[in-house]
C-alpha cells in the first residue's frame, strides 16, 4: 500500500504526512505527477482559495493526471478540506472556476444563518453521517472534527453526501462516489476520529 500525498502547493503537508505514517503505510509526498503510477491512494490535501488551488493544479500538470488516474485507473482519492472543494464541477469563490469534475456539485460560499454565524467556520464541530458508508465504519454519530473554511461543497446528487455538520443550517461536511471521497474537515487535525476516518479511507 502506497499513499501518495499531492503536493502542489496549497497543503499542509507535513501534518498529513505524518498522520498517514501513523496509520501504518507508505507515503509519498509527491510534486510530480508521474509518481502517480506508483500510487494505490491519492490524497489530496488544500488550503486557500478555489482559483488558486486550480490554477497552481493545473500550473503543474496534476489536474489531467489525476482525472486519469482516479478515472481510468480507478485509484481511490481522498480530497480534505480545499482538495474536497476541488472535486467538483465549479467554484465560485473570485468568479465562476471550472474544477476537477470528478464529483458533480458546486462549491459556494457559506451562507450565515443567524446574526452571531461567524464566517469563515474555524474549529471543532459534529459530523453526522446520513447514511451507511465505509468512510465511517466505527466513527459514532455527532463526532468532532476540525473545520477551517468558507466555502462548501454543493453535491449535484443527495446520495453523494455522506455526512452534514449543523452549521449555517447544515453543510454537507463529506461527499463520495465509489473511489472519489471528500471531507471538508482536517482528519490530520481531528483526533482519534480523524485517524479513524483515514484508516478507513486505506482499508476502502
Amino acid at each position: 500500500m502506497t499513499v501518495l500525498v499531492v503536493d502542489y502547493g496549497m497543503g499542509n503537508l507535513g501534518s498529513v504526512r505524518r498522520s498517514l505514517e501513523e496509520c501504518r503505510v507508505a507515503v509519498i509526498v509527491s510534486d510530480n505527477p508521474d509518481d502517480l503510477r506508483h500510487a494505490t491512494r491519492i490524497v489530496l490535501p488544500g488550503v486557500g482559495a478555489f482559483g488558486d488551488g486550480m490554477e497552481q493544479l493545473h500550473a503543474h500538470g496534476w489536474a489531467d493526471a489525476l482525472r486519469h488516474a482516479v478515472v481510468e485507473g480507478s485509484v481511490p482519492l481522498l480530497g480534505i478540506c480545499l482538495g474536497m472543494q476541488l472535486l467538483a464541477d465549479l467554484g465560485y469563490e473570485g468568479g465562476k472556476i471550472a474544477g476537477l469534475g470528478l464529483l458533480p456539485g458546486t462549491v459556494r460560499l457559506l451562507a450565515p444563518d443567524t446574526s452571531e454565524t461567524r464566517i469563515p467556520h474555524v474549529g471543532w464541530n459534529d459530523v453526522h453521517p446520513s447514511r451507511s458508508h465505509p468512510l465511517f465504519d466505527g466513527i459514532p454519530q455527532g463526532s468532532d472534527f476540525y473545520f477551517v473554511h468558507s466555502y462548501h461543497f454543493v453535491p449535484a446528487n443527495e446520495w453523494h453526501a455522506l455526512s452534514v455538520t449543523p452549521y449555517c443550517g447544515g453543510f454537507v461536511s463529506s461527499v463520495g462516489d465509489a473511489n472519489v471521497l471528500g471531507v471538508q474537515f482536517h482528519p490530520e487535525k481531528s483526533s482519534l476520529p480523524g485517524r479513524k476516518v483515514l484508516n478507513n479511507f486505506i482499508a476502502m
